[in-house]
């Protein structure tokens, strides 16, 4: 009876055969996965947050904008299915580095000095999950109405001021401050990743990074805080 030498190659998986698979599980790919995910996110965020803001308008702005963007479901449904897309790429690329950083380094540094990462970047494992669960509290709640109490199918306006009353207007406002950390550091390194030359301090896309953040977070959250003030009613 004769023993087979197996080669330390044998046990190793096989390497991703076409481009698309190469890309996606290289540290360069998955990075940029990040990036481009991130910029369509910020743009969305950006562009609800103008929408919200036509709650100070009234009523009937509030609601013809809602039906403005169902008026043609199809075109709604695809996008909605665009960025859940997006964001689960953004999630995939997020853990698959995560993975690859921790195989390159098993065991941690016994003393860590944070000399040159933020609070911001060292809590995105915190934020990000904590933003999911609000997006699908968020879907629950203002979309579909499942766990609105008050809600009522094409009343946008209604359902903002009823639902952002107490308790759920202050989830809404502490998810935007999640926002607000997640995004100042997305945005800088997302430019880093694309190729910009940004130093950490003082630069040109630290300061967009901070003028956008500030842009979109204050403005989704002056809504719950002006249902919760009885500025809107």
């Amino acid at each position: 009876m004769s023993a087979v030498a197996t080669s330390p190659a044998a046990g190793r998986r096989p390497a991703p055969r076409n481009r698309v698979q190469r890309f996606l599980t290289s540290s360069i790919g998955l990075k940029l996965v990040m990036a481009f995910s991130g910029v369509l996110l910020s743009l969305f965020v950006l562009g609800h947050m103008l929408g919200n803001l036509q709650a100070y308008q009234g009523a009937e702005a509030l609601d013809d904008y809602g039906r403005l963007l169902r008026k043609e479901p199809a075109l709604l449904w695809t996008v909605r299915f665009g960025l859940l897309g997006t964001i689960a790429l953004h999630i995939y690329a997020y853990i698959a580095l995560l993975k690859r950083n921790g195989a390159a380094r098993p065991k941690g540094y016994r003393m860590r000095k944070w000399r040159e990462s933020s609070y911001a970047s060292r809590s995105m494992k915190i934020t990000g999950p904590l933003l999911l669960a609000f997006i699908i509290f968020h879907i629950l709640h203002l979309t579909t109405g499942t766990v609105h109490p008050h809600f009522e199918e094409g009343k946008v306006y209604h359902n903002v001021v009823t639902g952002l009353t107490g308790v759920y207007g202050l989830i809404y406002v502490l998810a935007m401050a999640m926002l607000a950390f997640h995004l100042w550091h997305g945005v800088w390194s997302m430019m880093l990743t694309l190729g910009l030359p940004e130093g950490r301090y003082g630069s040109v896309g630290r300061a967009a990074a901070t003028i956008f953040t500030a842009l979109v977070t204050v403005g989704f959250a002056t809504v719950p805080l002006a249902v919760m003030a009885g500025l809107l009613k």
